[in-house]
């Protein structure tokens, strides 16, 4: 018989969400229990499953459609879960399947989130002999190996790879009928994810970490609870972490319900390339997916409120990659508020947005929202506890240590609300651990390198040149064009340059920026000369290989200096 799967339930009793990735198409047999499609609402985020087992004979919704309690979701050919003419049980517990198991542990340290921060805590305290638990109620390796880091860099590549092939005549080469199947994009990144996630899962049994997925209550500073499958455990611990992350931030624009506003993560998985899109927010994530986009073939406008995108980067920077992106042909509105979506009769959507007192408006496929990212405190109550919040109460407060203000609790990554960054996320996780195991270790952050992911890529690292004048310093800056670096000609990517910011009396670096070919790599030589208190002569003496865009940094070494860069 044909079964209808509706809607019941929303997190947190929401009235409405928005679909996020489907797991099932027409003629696929599931059984019940299957995971259907994920839906996100302003309450958090729940896993659909199906109440029927049989073939899907039809799919109803799509990505990003907004659905209600009782709404369709899938019809099924097949039966329901429960069809038995039996009594029912006077107990209904995980749908009635099973009494639970209650178990109770006894664990050294316990980590509550396995984002970035998270499972190399897990991993790096199991390594050195931590008796460890970890609790997951989504899926391992968070948002930054999900829909985040990863999963946008599998984009990215395939958008530029799509981009260098609409071009390949430059290369001397021919390609005829080019084109991008944005299903088949997915479906790799999907490859990439999956590949990742299992591995991370193989050095938690390989190094004995007991995994939970599900909900983690913390209920005093050395009991938390969890529930996973049909399993309640209560973990004593001497040692918690809390690595819950950080989830999008939403601002209150009119419309913004509409079934083509996306977030940063519905839009990897959409199974059709817009024709146009409209990206509200000029930062870090939305340069890159209006880059990518770009290079796929989409026509892209970014709306963004600040004086400039990528505001706070160096303005030559900024002007580089602005006018890169112009002539590109994305479209770039700055200091610009988002004021209003609108559905249109196309079923295109039309933003409105006021810059210089007027309103002005942009009609797309779909919008993506990209405002940026806030603390995720999920079901943890910080109050309860005694854990104290950082000044501007939004994250976790926490020492250099890593330490909250309860001593045998930890927390690091974007629930810390320091610097949002996987790889600061690692490195805290380190930290934490190392000082729960009586190592005495402060965390530092005056060499993070940052990657952004445009095309070209940027990269920075230490001081730029507005802290530099802010703190006064006296500085000599060496600046060298990739139009002048024999590699980067042969890769057809001469555009951006480097520069280094340097003490003009002792030589020692203090900072550098990098817009080009292979930024991101780059920008670790720089890294290592600034962590080491390195001088430009030390840099200098470095041979660098031929031919290599590595030489640029050598050359904007020489820039420094009295003498000048050689090819420039």
């Amino acid at each position: 018989m044909l079964i209808d799967i509706k809607l019941e339930k929303l997190s947190g009793h929401s009235n409405s969400g928005k679909i996020g990735k489907i797991y099932v198409k027409v003629n696929d047999n599931i059984k019940s229990g299957d995971e259907i499609l994920d839906i996100e609402s302003n309450k958090g985020n729940k896993t659909i499953t199906s109440t029927a087992s049989g073939v899907v004979k039809s799919v109803k919704v799509e990505t990003g459609d907004t659905v209600k309690k009782d709404d369709i979701l899938i019809t099924v050919d097949g039966e329901l879960k429960n069809t038995s003419t039996k009594k029912k049980s006077t107990f209904n517990y995980m749908g009635g399947l099973m009494k639970p198991k209650k178990e109770e542990i006894d664990m050294d340290i316990t980590v509550i989130g396995a984002g970035p921060g998270g499972y190399v805590a897990a991993i790096y305290a199991a390594k050195m002999g931590a008796k460890v638990a970890i609790i997951e109620k989504e899926k391992v390796g968070g948002t930054c190996l999900n829909w985040g880091c990863i999963p946008t860099k599998s984009f990215v590549t395939s958008a530029k790879m799509y981009d260098n092939l609409k071009n390949i005549n430059e290369f001397g080469l021919c390609a005829e009928n080019i084109s991008a199947d944005i299903k088949k994009v997915v479906s790799r990144k999907n490859n990439i994810v999956k590949e990742l996630t299992n591995g991370i899962e193989y050095l938690f049994d390989n190094n004995n970490v007991t995994l939970y997925k599900g909900d983690a209550k913390v209920l005093n500073k050395n009991t938390v609870f969890v529930k996973s499958n049909n399993t309640e455990t209560t973990i004593n611990t001497k040692n918690i972490i809390l690595a819950t992350g950080s989830k999008v931030s939403m601002i209150p624009i009119k419309g913004i319900e509409s079934k083509n506003v996306l977030t940063s993560k519905q839009i990897l998985d959409i199974n059709k390339l817009p024709k146009k899109l409209t990206i509200i927010g000029g930062g870090v994530i939305g340069m890159e997916f209006a880059f990518l986009f770009n290079n796929f073939g989409v026509d892209v406008t970014v709306i963004e409120y600040m004086n400039d995108i990528l505001s706070n980067i160096d303005n030559d920077i900024v002007s580089e990659i602005t006018s890169i992106a112009k002539e590109k042909g994305i479209k770039i509105y700055t200091s610009s508020k988002a004021e209003e979506i609108i559905d249109s009769e196309d079923k295109e959507s039309i933003v409105s947005f006021s810059k210089n007192d007027k309103l002005h408006y942009i009609t797309s496929d779909k919008v993506l929202l990209s405002v940026g990212r806030e603390p995720n405190l999920g079901e943890i109550d910080l109050e309860k506890l005694g854990i104290e919040k950082n000044d501007n109460k939004r994250g976790i407060k926490v020492n250099t240590k890593m330490q909250t203000n309860i001593s045998n609790i930890y927390a690091i990554g974007d629930v810390t609300d320091k610097i949002q960054l996987a790889h600061v996320a690692s490195h805290q996780a380190v930290v934490a651990v190392e000082n729960i195991l009586d190592k005495d270790v402060d965390m530092e952050y005056d060499v993070i390198p940052s990657a952004i992911f445009t095309d070209p890529e940027i990269a920075i690292v230490g001081l730029n040149e507005k802290q530099a004048k802010e703190k006064g310093l006296d500085v000599s800056i060496g600046q060298f064009p990739f139009s002048s670096n024999g590699k980067a000609l042969t890769l057809g990517e001469s555009k951006g340059f480097v520069k280094i910011i340097k003490d003009k009396q002792t030589g020692v670096i203090l900072g550098g920026s990098i817009i080009g070919p292979h930024a991101t790599d780059l920008i670790h030589e720089i890294a290592l000369a600034i962590k080491n208190k390195l001088k430009d002569i030390d840099l200098m003496n470095t041979i660098h290989a031929h031919p290599t865009t590595a030489e640029s940094i050598y050359e904007s070494i020489l820039a420094s200096t009295e003498t000048g860069a050689i090819h420039n």
